[in-house]
Formats: structure tokens, sequence, C-alpha cells
């Protein structure tokens, strides 16, 4: 029986896991053990499972926490890859593990699929598990705020910029994505298949402070989850949830944030009030995802949550956006 993030509780301490220190490790390690954002969609959208046994997940953990003692074959990786989207770095940190991990192998990564020289699609990964089965996985990684005034179907879940909306994305992969290996042209590739195909979708969900939602029955209860709220509206948050914030890149979008106190300094990270930081995000035209921090009994900057910072116009647009 394939293990699923749900179990993890039974079989591995999540204490080992907030043990890692280096970002790009811990981010590797929610990418791995994070819930799904989705529960299964069968026919065709069954979730992808790193792990095919308990001891599978145990061997990663002791794996992870190994490579946190010496990440710099990673970190060579990554920098060698000039990651800039976060797609782009999950699908970094995936296939490192697939090629150094203790699970599954990979066999391939983007593999493009044409016909008459066009270009139909591209496959994520095509990976091999050690019982044989071969899996065709496609990976997403997204961070949606809920804009349904109560609703939660897919389609109230937009993205921050108001250019890509959760029903769309499922129904791509769905009905484009996940259908790929199965098209006469794939064969001719050389991947000797059948190939199994499996969504990887792991993200955040982002809901407006105070609002109670009633979530569609596709999404799984357990995702991780943030907060958004209005310029407006700001200042009594943050005076009520934290005393020190920063601005998240987007590549710090994965796991949540921890920092010694030396490393945060000699990188420059600074921690900021909540004026401070309203000013410092005063001039963009966009939603700015933000996280308030507390200082633990080890001196570390530990993030105690995270959300977006919206302008005072964004919910009329997503709600419009989200019934288009």
């Amino acid at each position: 029986m394939e293990i699923g993030p749900a179990a993890l509780p039974a079989v591995v301490s999540t204490a080992r896991l907030d043990a890692l220190r280096a970002p790009a490790v811990r981010d590797l390690a929610w990418l791995l053990f994070s819930a799904d954002l989705l529960r299964a969609q069968p026919p065709v959208g069954m979730l992808a499972s790193v792990f095919a046994t308990e001891a599978e997940l145990s061997a990663t953990v002791d794996w992870l926490l190994a490579l946190d003692a010496d990440p710099s074959a990673l970190l060579h990786d990554i920098a060698a890859a000039r990651v800039t989207r976060l797609g782009r770095y999950a699908e970094c940190l995936l296939a490192w593990f697939l090629q150094h991990g203790p699970t599954a192998r990979l066999i391939a990564a983007n593999v493009p699929l044409r016909r008459a020289g066009l270009t139909l699609g591209e496959c994520d990964f095509l990976v091999e598990t050690r019982a044989g089965r071969r899996l065709h996985w496609e990976l997403a990684v997204k961070c949606y705020l809920h804009a349904g005034a109560g609703r939660g179907q897919l389609a109230d879940y937009v993205g921050p910029n108001l250019q890509d909306r959760f029903d769309l994305k499922l129904t791509r992969v769905l009905d484009h994505q996940l259908p790929l290996s199965a098209r006469a042209e794939f064969a001719t590739l050389g991947h000797t298949g059948p190939w199994e195909p499996q969504m990887f979708i792991k993200g955040w969900l982002f809901y407006r402070h105070g609002e109670t939602v009633h979530e569609s029955g596709q999404i799984d209860p357990a995702h991780a989850r943030g907060w958004w709220t209005t310029r407006h509206d700001w200042p009594a948050f943050a005076a009520s949830h934290a005393a020190f914030w920063r601005v998240l890149p987007r590549l710090e979008w994965l796991a949540p944030r921890r920092h010694e106190r030396g490393a945060a300094q000699a990188e420059g990270i600074a921690f900021v009030d909540a004026p401070a930081l309203s000013e410092r995000i005063a001039h963009q035209n966009g939603p700015t995802m933000v996280a308030g921090f507390y200082a633990d009994a080890a001196g570390r900057w530990v993030e105690r949550s995270r959300g977006f910072i919206v302008p005072d116009d964004w919910p009329d647009k997503a709600q419009a956006f989200a019934r288009e």
C-alpha cells in the first residue's frame, strides 16, 4: 500500500524534518511530504505517491538529513539551472530527488511530444518505482487566493495576478497533460510503457481573513493554508498577528521559512514591523506575499504564518475573474 501525506504522523516524526536547516533541503522535504492540494480525480487524475512503503519513507527522511549536512551538490545544481520561476525550482528539486534519492528513479524529464514539427506538449517526469511500475508525473506548484465570497468551487481560487484559475489548471492537467504519455506519437520516442499518469500538485491556498468558506470536495482538506487581506485592513490584521514581517520572494513560496539569526544577517534578510513593511510595498501594483515571524528559544526566526496583502480594488477584480 502506498504511503501518502495523510499517513505521515504514523510513520515519521515531523520533528526530524523540522530539524532541516538548508532552505533548499527544507523546500525539497516540503515538496515530498506536504499534503496535496487536490483529492484524486479518477479515472484520469490519480495522485502521485513518492513512497511505496514505510521503509522508503523512512529512508527518504534519513537521506534528507544527510543532504542537509552537506547540500553543496544540490545548491550547485540549482545555481547551474539559473532558476527564476517557482515551478522550475520545484522541477529541479524533484528531479534531484529522483536522480539521487532512495525511492523511485528518474527515466526522463521534460519529454517533448511533437507531431509534424508542432509541439503537442511535454511530459514532466517519467519515473520507475522499485517495484517496476512506470509512472508519468505531471508536477504543478500553485498559490491560489480564494475570491468566492463564501463559495468554494475551484473557479473561486485565482492566481494573485489574475492570470490563472484553479479549475482551468485542473482541466488542462486532466484533459491535456496527463493523456500525453498514452498518445500514439509518444510510443515512437523510445520510452517503453505503458505509463500510469499521475498528478503531483502541491502549493498553498489563501483565504480572506475572517471569512468562512465551504470548500469544494475536490480539495484535500489537509492542504497548506494562508490568509489574504487588503491594504486597508492590513494594519489592524498585522497588529494582532505578528510583530516581525518580511516580503517573501517567489522562490521562497514553498516550505515555511526558518532562518538562523547569523545566516539571516549575513544574507541581508531584514525583519521589520508592520508599518515599515507597508512602506516597502506601497508602490507595488499587485498582491505581495509576506510572512510573519517570531524568535524561538534557540534564537531562530520562525515563520508563524504567510499571506498576501492585496490592493483595495483587487477583491472585486478577483471575483469578476472567478466568474468569467
